[in-house]
């Protein structure tokens, strides 16, 4: 029996995750997943709670107890926070929440569990070739120059984007870092077709082997 394909998409904010893995499912038949709506949905509902995000053992108690679904919407334990989880708030505190190392524990099981549920995936965010999935059937890592990202980004502000890959690709467990045998893509002056014609020929490779 074949593994489920699972397309691994890692690299800092604005380097295009998302528009690539939208385009790859709609290519490949495969549901997406943005892993990085998940932990801001579990900021949400902490900030929402009234529990400070350093508090990683109430912020850690929520997110094992929590409810998750990202689709279309994302809900935590029903409420719909797909709009909230774009809030100022959430950007400021995503990366402190993302840090606790039992967060992550439930939410890496959720994000394997969301995947085995669907029968593969492109999924993207942070730690996903080198944590989440390290045997993915192909592993990406999207970067773009500093500029570029920011205009991607301009309703976040270039300071709070720089603080969020700053303190993801230095925290403890499972930084932001290129997982051994990504390929690295700058996608900073190539179109989206460009950047999918790549990556679906190195699939056809790995598929090859």
């Amino acid at each position: 029996m074949n593994s489920p394909r699972v397309i691994a998409i890692d690299g800092p904010a604005g380097s295009g995750k998302s528009t690539i893995a939208r385009a790859l499912s709609q290519r490949l038949n495969l549901a997406t997943l943005d892993t990085g709506a998940s932990y801001r949905a579990v900021t949400a509902a902490v900030l929402a709670a009234g529990i400070e995000p350093t508090d990683t053992a109430a912020v850690a108690e929520l997110a094992a107890a929590a409810t998750l679904s990202v689709e279309e919407r994302v809900l935590i334990d029903g409420r719909d926070v797909t709009d909230e989880i774009r809030s100022d708030a959430v950007n400021h505190n995503v990366s402190l929440v993302a840090a606790n190392p039992l967060v992550r524990e439930t939410l890496v099981h959720w994000q394997r569990a969301w995947v085995s549920a669907h029968n593969g995936g492109v999924v993207e965010g942070r730690d996903i070739g080198s944590v989440v999935f390290p045997n993915a059937t192909v592993k990406l890592y999207l970067t773009a120059s500093a500029q570029e990202r920011a205009r991607r980004r301009a309703e976040e502000g270039h300071e709070s984007l720089a603080r969020r890959d700053r303190l993801d690709s230095t925290r403890t467990h499972s930084p932001l870092i290129q997982a051994d045998g990504a390929l690295e893509i700058d996608t900073t002056d190539l179109s989206v077709e460009q950047v999918v014609e790549l990556v679906l020929e190195t699939l056809n490779k790995a598929e090859e082997r």
